[in-house]
């Protein structure tokens, strides 16, 4: 099914305008609340939107991303809940373990960070990789986790 532009950036507009004024737990809920607005909207269409848009999930609902796109502390108590740990593979390689479902929401949350540290993420389901430049910034990286997350 081909997608009009421009009614994907309204529908994209809703959604945050949805997200500023309601706690969205569920993205089966979110197509509802879009379609109460007058949007044709899939569980797919609503999770790519979601991707696009910068929003993270958090403990129990949808988060928009901070102004000018940046993350504040609040958003990393959001997704906190959602880190096991982490270990370095090597020098430059950390492995950060999360709950079923929920790595690709903490590294969003890492990426839009913006440390100088990290030079980039790859998220699976329950794992991310972080890489680091050096053994040395691998080790500021994980005392940034370490303050954030405590474990």
């Amino acid at each position: 099914m081909a997608t009009d532009p421009h009614a994907q950036l309204h529908r994209r507009d809703a959604i945050a305008r949805i997200l500023r004024r309601t706690a969205v737990g569920r993205q089966a809920e979110l197509v509802d609340l879009l379609r109460a607005d007058g949007f044709e909207a899939t569980q797919s269409s609503v999770s790519r939107d979601l991707r696009e848009l910068g929003v993270v999930k958090g403990a129990d609902r949808y988060l928009l991303p901070a102004a000018e796109d940046a993350l504040t502390p609040s958003h990393f108590e959001d997704v906190r809940t959602f880190v096991k740990g982490w270990k370095a593979a090597g020098p430059n390689l950390t492995v950060l373990r999360t709950t079923a479902g929920a790595a690709q929401s903490v590294a969003i949350a890492l990426d839009k960070a913006r440390w100088p540290e990290v030079v980039g993420t790859i998220a699976g389901d329950d794992t991310i990789f972080i890489a680091t430049a050096s053994e040395r910034t691998q080790r500021r990286l994980h005392a940034h986790l370490q303050s954030i997350f405590g474990r």
